[in-house]
């Protein structure tokens, strides 16, 4: 399967939005989301877990020669059931893919949303 497009949703400066829905993930290598073009330092992920039971969730390394530091490997993360964590900002310098997108993939299907955040605030 081919990973999921995972938009980002750009908090808003001295303003409001709504609470966007997110973006169903499919569990297992090779799976999972993708957040392109994106500025790690600047993304926080929302990630909700309703698969019934407990998972992971990681944030893949980059390779060279982007990311310089992606052989300290993964970032990942334990999200109980009917939880919700948040995750980041990123270094570039690790996770960052060679086309630009960081991945994300998850033990069981999970809902991510992808936050970018402004550098005005």
């Amino acid at each position: 399967m081919a990973r999921t497009a995972v938009p980002y949703s750009s908090l808003v400066p001295n303003g409001q939005f709504a609470d966007p829905a997110g973006t169903a993930v499919t569990s297992g290598a090779g799976n999972g989301g993708q957040v392109a073009a994106s500025f790690p330092e600047l993304t926080v992920l929302r990630v909700a877990n309703a698969s019934g039971g407990s998972g992971t969730v990681s944030v893949l390394p980059g390779s060279l020669p982007l990311a310089a530091a992606g052989g300290q490997g993964a970032f990942t993360a334990t999200v109980a059931n009917s939880a919700t964590a948040w995750l980041g900002p990123f270094e570039s310098g690790r996770f960052i893919q060679n086309d630009g997108s960081l991945i994300i993939e998850t033990s069981v299907a999970m809902t991510v949303t992808a936050f970018k955040i402004p550098r005005n605030t």
